[in-house]
């Protein structure tokens, strides 16, 4: 899906598709698949800011990610 043969595929629900390609070619994106792994890149960096895993447990369950 994002290029690289043998990764691991991610499912994208069809009706986000739009808004990414919008967001992405607004941005100034080569590719809606650029601008999903930036927004990933981003998140997740943010989530490991986190001192530890409880942090970031506590973080994701605020997000509703985790129960």
């Amino acid at each position: 899906m994002f290029g690289t043969f043998g990764a691991p595929r991610v499912r994208i629900p069809r009706e986000l598709w739009p808004k990414i390609r919008r967001c992405a070619e607004l941005a100034g994106y080569a590719t809606p698949e650029e601008f999903v792994v930036h927004a990933l890149e981003k998140e997740l960096a943010r989530l490991e800011a986190d001192d530890s895993d409880e942090d970031i447990q506590r973080k994701l369950r605020g997000l509703g990610y985790i129960s």
